[in-house]
């Protein structure tokens, strides 16, 4: 075992086999080889290299073509990956074709368009999980949006929201997320094809063409100016899935929170023996929350890495591209494994609005101490309801009883509301103010499956 990702015991807790396969030796070396059949086949037509020679290079570019242990030993020996590969190919190829393998190229050009259509792939993996996400939130939140909660500012309870509003807010992240991705792949999926100083003068005046020819084959963008050196497209791929895994280890450390046992109002989808204390038998602990959260957490100092793999000296840099190396495919693999996570919790999560209900009364009613003061400031002005309210509330903590029954004792309120417009000011369904049309005008955005 190298890591939790490669572990037998562990595998498809941080990360899909889905996304494990994408990012996988064998698909490395595929992508690489169609890097290549592009680039040849783009070159024959345009007349710099024989068709014949194009056909023959497309027909061996084959995995099963490769001496692996030879590529390695070179590769160990020269220090550069493509070059090992080069070498491979040519050597499947016939000796007139081989003499055109990687024509006019250069190892960055493979290593990061290979790497786009990896990129490619992903992306692809996890906008099917993130559309699955969207659509359990949206039945989320259709379905609770007049399960009324207590509402917590400071981890104290605040006012009455209802459950759907909160998943609502979870929604429309996860939306913008959505709308993010869709802006940031033209920029991403751009490939690459410039000649070791990034001019294309290898290729005489036919480098634009070939550039674009390659990357029409391989279904890429084509850039206006060489890339090597500008990587801020991909950190801004990187940081959209540290976005997109804070806000799930967000929604994840909510319920993990929510699942206390003081609190219990959600829990994660339950089966026998799920969530088991090796030592406490009582215990339902959470299981998948703390893995979303593990990886949110892990996620940001990818940021940060992708950030230093800007920062590059010249035309080709010395020491950015091993660090794109090492970060990508881990952070891939573990937005897919947030994703997949979160989403196995939000379509089956149980919600206890019985619980949230009786919650809501846990202190006497102390909560609704707001919607009494602005059902009196009417009468009052608002400063002076705040005063009275605030001084029956603080009356009816220390002496522990209800907030209604402090209430029913002050002259000034009773003045002004009978003891019928007081309940309605007390009943927290009462006081979700805009809640549920909030979560009508979110879901309004989702087509839900």
């Amino acid at each position: 075992m190298s890591s939790l990702i490669d572990s037998f015991y562990y595998k498809n807790m941080f990360a899909t086999s889905a996304m494990a396969d994408v990012f996988s030796e064998d698909t490395r070396f595929e992508s690489w080889l169609k890097a290549e059949v592009a680039l040849a086949v783009a070159e024959a037509s345009l007349g710099i290299i024989p068709e014949s020679a194009a056909k023959n290079i497309a027909e061996s570019a084959k995995l099963e073509n490769l001496d692996l242990q030879a590529m390695k030993a070179e590769f160990d020996k020269v220090g550069f990956p493509i070059m090992p590969l080069v070498h491979q190919l040519a050597k499947a190829c016939d000796p007139e074709a081989a003499r055109f393998v990687h024509w006019g190229s250069t190892t960055q050009d493979i290593i990061d368009t290979g790497l786009v259509l990896q990129i490619r792939e992903a992306l692809g993996l996890l906008e099917q999980d993130l559309d699955a996400t969207i659509d359990a939130l949206a039945k989320l939140a259709t379905e609770h949006k007049h399960t009324v909660m207590a509402g917590r500012t400071f981890q104290q309870q605040a006012a009455p929201i209802t459950f759907g509003y909160k998943v609502a807010v979870w929604l429309d992240e996860m939306l913008r997320h959505k709308q993010r991705l869709a802006e940031l792949k033209p920029r991403v999926l751009v490939g690459q094809c410039a000649g070791a100083i990034g001019t294309l003068a290898t290729l005489g005046n036919q480098g634009i063409a070939v550039q674009q020819a390659m990357m029409k084959e391989l279904g890429l963008g084509s850039p206006d100016v060489t890339w090597h050196t500008a990587r801020d497209s991909w950190a801004e791929m990187v940081n959209w899935l540290v976005l997109v895994t804070s806000t799930l280890g967000k929604v994840a450390t909510e319920i993990a929170t929510l699942m206390r046992t003081e609190v219990n109002e959600v829990r994660e989808p339950y089966e026998k023996g799920r969530g088991a204390s090796s030592t406490l038998p009582q215990k339902r602990n959470p299981i998948a929350c703390p893995r979303i959260i593990a990886i949110a957490h892990r996620m940001r100092e990818f940021s940060g890495s992708q950030f230093s793999a800007m920062i590059q000296e010249h035309e080709r840099a010395v020491g950015a591209m091993p660090i794109e190396w090492m970060i990508i495919p881990e952070a891939f693999m573990l937005a897919s494994g947030s994703l997949a996570q979160s989403l196995e919790i939000l379509k089956h999560l149980d919600v206890d609005k019985a619980q949230m209900r009786a919650n809501l009364n846990l202190n006497g009613g102390l909560l609704m101490a707001e919607a009494v003061m602005m059902g009196l400031a009417p009468s009052t002005g608002r400063n002076e309801a705040h005063d009275i309210v605030f001084g029956a509330a603080g009356r009816a903590n220390d002496a522990g009883v209800g907030l209604r029954d402090e209430l029913i004792k002050v002259p000034q309120i009773m003045e002004h509301l009978t003891v019928e417009q007081l309940d309605y000011l007390l009943d927290p369904s009462n006081y979700i103010g805009s809640a549920a049309i909030m979560v009508d005008m979110v879901v309004s955005k989702v087509s839900i499956k």
